[in-house]
């Protein structure tokens, strides 16, 4: 096995777990709103709609993060190999 197919093999596990992550952060956040709103709230004094809009902002940067550390490299290193 080649560095180029073991950093490739590294990349693609990586992708798969980062969106596990975004995917059970985000069920989470659709199925238990109501807790986590609470949970939350003890700490930060936020409205509902602002609770929502940086949860939805935190998984779009995560995602953006995804794509741009973890995806892209891994096409091209399929490119090139």
């Amino acid at each position: 096995m080649t560095i180029l197919e073991q950093v490739q093999e590294v990349l693609v596990w990586c992708t798969v777990i980062n969106y596990v992550v975004l995917i059970v952060w985000f069920a989470v956040f659709i199925g238990a709103h109501d807790w986590l709103y609470q949970l939350h709230h003890r700490w930060f004094h936020l409205s509902t709609e602002h609770f929502d809009a940086v949860h939805y902002a935190g998984m779009a940067v995560y995602k953006i993060g995804i794509l741009i550390f973890n995806l892209v490299p891994m096409v091209a290193c399929f490119l090139i190999s």
